[in-house]
Formats: structure tokens, sequence, C-alpha cells
């Protein structure tokens, strides 16, 4: 595998080094999935991921919901309705849950395409943990899905779990990851 040396990653085509001036304070801020019900996934990505709920905006005109989940401290987060959206709209890597009204009783909404599936597109998120075998016991325990356990296939120490809607997470240690390089 080729390295991650800044000499090597200068050569990859399409990589601009020179960051322009004007991106300097932009943040990496959300990924969003369309969920089929709030409760099913806000208990997943709280109880068994251990996020938390930041703050829940509904848009009752146009029949949806959006829940902000993100690892940040209940101390930093303000109370007030209006400082804390901003607060967390300045977050950076929070999770964007997209509920559209009525999909959770729906028995003919199959769900949402989550991207690993025929047409295949979007992959996953990956979530950084201590201990990778240690957390996957404590999903296995807690019924989750497996995609991928820790010593399955030709990459070892990492393992792919999926939430409620079928949407894959990465299960990493990044000292793990060295082997990559």
């Amino acid at each position: 595998m080729a390295g991650g040396s800044e000499k090597n990653l200068k050569a990859v085509p399409g990589n601009h080094t020179d960051v322009d001036p004007a991106t300097k304070d932009f943040v990496f801020q959300q990924t969003m999935y369309r969920i089929k019900d709030p409760e099913r996934s806000v208990d997943f990505y709280t109880r068994v991921i251990g996020m938390r709920l930041l703050t829940k905006l509904d848009f009752p005109e146009m029949k949806f919901s959006l829940y902000f989940l993100g690892f940040h401290s209940a101390d930093a987060t303000p109370e007030d309705p209006a400082d804390r959206v901003e607060w967390m709209f300045s977050q950076p890597a929070t999770l964007e849950l997209t509920h559209n009204w009525g999909t959770e009783s729906d028995d003919n909404f199959k769900g949402f395409h989550s991207g690993n599936d025929e047409p295949k597109g979007y992959g996953h998120i990956g979530l950084a943990v201590p201990d990778v075998e240690a957390a996957c016991k404590r999903f296995e325990e807690l019924g989750v899905a497996f995609v991928k356990k820790p010593n399955d296939g030709k990459m070892k120490h990492i393992a792919f779990i999926k939430d409620p809607d079928g949407y894959w997470i990465e299960i990493l240690n990044p000292k793990n990851s060295r082997q990559f390089a």
C-alpha cells in the first residue's frame, strides 16, 4: 500500500495543497441519513452508539423533523433554543437524521437506499473506538446487526455494523490503522 507521506499526497492528481484562505474557517459539519422511525434510530444512536441528541427541529408545514446527534458534552450545550441551534450548526461531525412524517407507520414503506445495495453509491460513516473487540462484544450483546466482524475477511481489526435503517457504520481503532500505511 502507498503510504500517506506528504510527498505522496502532494502527487495525488487533483489534490490542491495550497488551500484557498477563503476556506480556512470551513467545518465539515454534518452527514444526513433519511430514517423511517425516529424512536428506533434515536435510541440506537444514543443508547447503542453513545451519541447525544443535540437538538430536534420540527417543520410542520413540510411534515418532517431533523434530529442532530454528536459526541459533545452536555456541559458545553447551550440551554436557550436559539443559542443551542446556532451552537449545534457550528459543531464538527454531527449526524443529522431526517424523518419524513408517516414513514414509521406505513407498512408499505420499505425504507431508504443505504448505498450498499445495488446500485452501490454511498458507503458508510466511521466510529473510532478505544477497543474494537470490546465494542463489538457490546454491540453483539445489544443485538446489533453486523456486516463484518473484526476478524472476518482480509481487513482485520475493523468491523461494520448496521443501524436500524440499514446504514453501515465502520468500527475502528486509530492505532490499528497503522497496518494500512
